[in-house]
């Protein structure tokens, strides 16, 4: 018989055990290939453009910071390109036409109140932005066509609340509410008169935009050229922060999902095989050799995985079309942003389960091959009583190295590698647990033995059988374990984070009224507050990201760190950032204020030099005159407004944060502008933060899910294949519910070792998290879902355990002793 026949013939045989494999295989299939689809969408996927539908090649500045090798960081805010560069575009054989674009959003004041509306130059008419119905093309700087109104009226525009007035001299049917003033006044609108947001190249007759794209990067150096649906990436900013975002999802998530389906398939597969001594007993026994046995387990997990993560592949495709309804709920990526599902993420998501099942398989059954004969027959009937002295130092190694790097390495290191090196410590811990199973629920059996839990004939059986089978039913218990301990490290994490943030922003927030409007609001605006009776201070807020490039691990490392804008005059009043060290007086000119948590991770002190890229990406050298702790509230560097407010896309400010209050006349004077109090402004500002912690929040449940189901198979799995041993202990005498009674203490101990073993190891991470974060040692930590926690690992142990075991006491007890025979 043929090695392949054997295995077929024995998957046949042990269909309960290879169905265990089968469902976490599978499971594990589909997170993979839904991860794989999330990294192919950042890398290739985009939205049809809009109003540069109708250009062949649409020209900007350079939207990324080039970092070596590693994909090029996008900058926060567009990256303006010069006017003069269209010219030489225009000079470009091929290309037909340019037109200069600027996108400003505006509002139309009425008598009803003011509408919306975005402002551009005529000359993007003729992209096909609309059609004049009506009067002529605006030729004057305080002329302007609309879509509404009638042709010599005169209309009040506004940006940022300041209302400028404009003979109407056109009408236009275009497809959303628009202002087209000059190309130079829409400039002047924008604020910018000496640049444009993209250059939109319409290519002469028979050329096509693939020739002719590298033909303008080569003739005009240091610009960036797009067609296709690229072009929606130059028209809309969130397109290119969607790619990012998804490409980091993909790999943060991805790769901490890997480790745990590797670590799930591992314990599965182990435990069939820990199920199957006796048949590899008696293959060693008739001359199989160590080479049959790998290559029976090989091709055993080969077939199973192949059909599981093929049948995977739909699921984690439904999965990933999930996820985008759940990132465009959020405000991650924009609605029409659509995912790439094509070949590659399917053929990794099979070829990297079948590998990893195939070699957890290989793995796991590295004792029944190496094993003599004469060893095996005895294993058979008796679990070997010790763990190897490998496996018990390498688990001790990983235990104490998990605890040090949780705890004391944000002792020790500041900033972000504190941080990560606190996150990290939960997957040491988890394989800690992994190795050191069996020794660690034998002690919990023992405690909750002293403790008088195992008392009369069905408790002293339940600590025997735990006692005798450790290995197996430590094997079962790891992935509850792991979901536990990962549950309450990423729950928590974000629940720290959030009370941290939403403490600093409650407390730090002085303001009596904060101003705010849609699209931002003019820096004149802050002027005249300043003025206006009542008045004790007014603080302008430009908020924007900034790169960074600072030594981490002893590599030059970039990111994008949250950052904000203000005017130092009166700043005390209205905002507290709980300086540390130095002052916020000396806030002006090329000063800037860190936070504690990123002036660790940058290395610098007070007078130290911080290079960054402002949100548009200009270098910019700043001097740290300040350190503060409330980062995680008002952001991780406070600049001079000066120094920001010309560098973002729309050079408004978010929001005025006032002491004292405006008068009524001053608001009927700005409409467009409204009042908020404190308080409000908190919550609103928390709830925006908020949205990104749910995402995570909504990606980390998706792999508690996958754990669950991997509790739910595995401990199935052990316990139906006790048919055998049940139907003995009803031969010599014990009644059906004396082995139920049985079982349950052994779920008793399952339970509790989850919850104990699982907490204790995700404590580290979360208290070096909470030092690193907020300088406390005591996470943030809701009783309701604490509680919830456990009673989900209570309700999956227990009912993984209880059910089945009705279910195995179902055949008469003889009938039963043959099953397996």
């Amino acid at each position: 018989m043929s090695m392949f026949a054997l295995a077929w013939q024995t998957i046949r045989a042990r269909r309960t055990a290879f169905a265990a494999a089968f469902v976490a295989v599978f499971a594990g299939s589909a997170l993979i290939t839904a991860s794989g689809v999330l990294l192919e969408s950042g890398l290739r996927s985009g939205i049809p453009p809009q109003r540069y539908a109708a250009a062949a090649v649409v020209v900007t500045a350079e939207q990324t910071l080039s970092t070596g090798d590693e994909p090029g960081q996008r900058f926060a805010e567009r990256v303006p390109l010069p006017v003069a560069r269209a010219a030489g575009i225009a000079r470009v054989p091929g290309v037909a036409a340019v037109v200069p674009d600027v996108s400003v959003r505006a509002a139309l004041r009425g008598p009803a109140g003011s509408a919306p509306l975005v402002a551009h130059g005529w000359s993007s008419t003729r992209l096909g932005a609309g059609t004049l119905t009506g009067g002529r093309a605006p030729e004057r700087p305080d002329e302007v066509v609309l879509d509404a109104g009638r042709v010599g009226d005169v209309a009040e525009v506004t940006v940022g609340g300041i209302a400028s007035s404009y003979r109407v001299v056109g009408t236009i049917a275009a497809g959303q509410p628009s202002a087209f003033f000059t190309d130079e006044q829409a400039r002047v609108v924008a604020g910018r008169p000496d640049v444009v947001d993209a250059v939109a190249v319409l290519a002469a007759p028979g050329v096509d935009e693939t020739d002719l794209s590298p033909r303008i990067g080569a003739a005009v150096p240091g610009v960036a050229t797009a067609t296709g649906d690229d072009r929606a990436a130059a028209e809309f900013l969130d397109v290119g922060a969607a790619r990012s975002f998804l490409t980091v999802v993909a790999a943060s998530f991805g790769g901490t999902m890997f480790m745990v389906v590797l670590l799930v398939v591992a314990s599965t597969l182990g435990l069939a095989i820990q199920q199957r001594r006796r048949e590899f007993a008696l293959l060693r026994a008739i001359a199989a050799g160590p080479g049959h046995i790998y290559r029976l387990i090989g091709i055993e997990s080969a077939l199973v995985s192949a059909v599981a993560a093929v049948l995977g592949v739909g699921p984690g495709v439904a999965l990933s079309l999930w996820l985008h309804g759940v990132f465009v709920r959020y405000g991650s990526i924009p609605a029409g942003f659509g995912f790439v599902i094509g070949p590659l993420p399917i053929v990794a998501a099979v070829v990297g389960s079948v590998l990893s099942a195939v070699a957890a398989g290989l793995i796991a059954g590295r004792r029944a091959a190496r094993i003599s004969p004469v060893d095996a027959l005895g294993e058979a009937a008796v679990e070997p009583p010790k763990l190897g002295r490998g496996r018990v130092l390498t688990g001790w190694v990983l235990a104490i190295a998990g605890t040090v790097a949780g705890i004391a390495l944000p002792l020790v290191i500041s900033g972000t590698a504190g941080t990560a090196g606190a996150a990290s410590s939960a997957l040491l811990l988890v394989v800690a647990i992994a190795l050191l199973g069996p020794r660690l629920l034998t002690a919990t059996s023992s405690v909750l033995g002293a403790l008088g839990l195992r008392h009369g004939s069905t408790g002293f059986l339940a600590g025997a059988n735990t006692r005798a089978r450790s290995r197996r039913l430590g094997a079962a218990t790891t992935p509850l374990i792991m979901g536990v301990t990962l549950a309450a490290a990423q729950i928590f994490t974000v629940t720290t984070t959030a009370a941290a943030a939403r403490h600093q922003t409650e407390t730090g927030l002085l303001a009596d009224q904060v101003l705010v409007a849609d699209g931002g609001i003019a820096p004149a605006v802050a002027d005249a507050v300043r003025r206006a009776p009542g008045v004790t201070a007014a603080v302008s807020v430009v908020r924007t990201q900034v790169l960074v490039t600072a030594q981490m691990f002893g590599e030059p490392m970039t990111e994008g760190y949250s950052a904000q804008g203000v005017t130092p005059d009166g700043l005390g009043r209205v905002m507290h950032l709980d300086v540390r060290r130095g002052s916020l007086d000396g806030l002006t000119g090329d000063a800037v204020a860190v936070s504690e948590n990123a002036a660790g991770t940058f290395g610098v002190n007070l007078g130290g030099t911080i290079s960054m890229r402002l949100g548009d990406g200009t270098p910019h050298n700043a001097r740290v005159v300040a350190i503060y702790g409330s980062g995680l509230g008002f952001g991780d560097l406070t600049l001079p407004h000066d120094a920001v407010a010309g560098h973002t896309t729309s050079g408004l400010d978010d929001e005025i944060l006032v002491a004292g209050a405006p008068g009524a006349d001053f608001l009927r004077a700005y409409p467009e502008i409204r009042v908020t109090d404190r308080k409000s402004f908190a919550t609103a500002q928390n709830d925006a933060a908020g949205a990104q912690s749910t995402v995570n929040l909504l990606l980390n449940l998706v792999l508690i899910a996958f754990i669950a189901i991997a509790v739910v198979n595995i401990l199935v799995l052990a316990t139906a294949a006790r048919i055998r041993e049940f139907a003995l202990l009803r031969l010599v005498g014990a009644k059906p519910r004396q082995v139920r009674a049985m079982t349950r203490r052994e779920a008793a101990v399952v339970v509790v070792a989850a919850v104990v073993l699982g907490s204790l190891a995700a404590l580290p991470p979360l208290v070096g998290i909470s030092l690193s974060l907020t300088g406390a040692a005591i996470p943030a930590v809701p009783p309701l879902v604490y509680l919830g926690i456990v009673a989900a690992a209570a309700l999956l142990g227990w009912g993984a355990i209880a059910i089945p075991t009705r279910f195995a006491l179902r055949p008469a007890a003889v009938a039963a002793m043959r099953v397996g025979e």
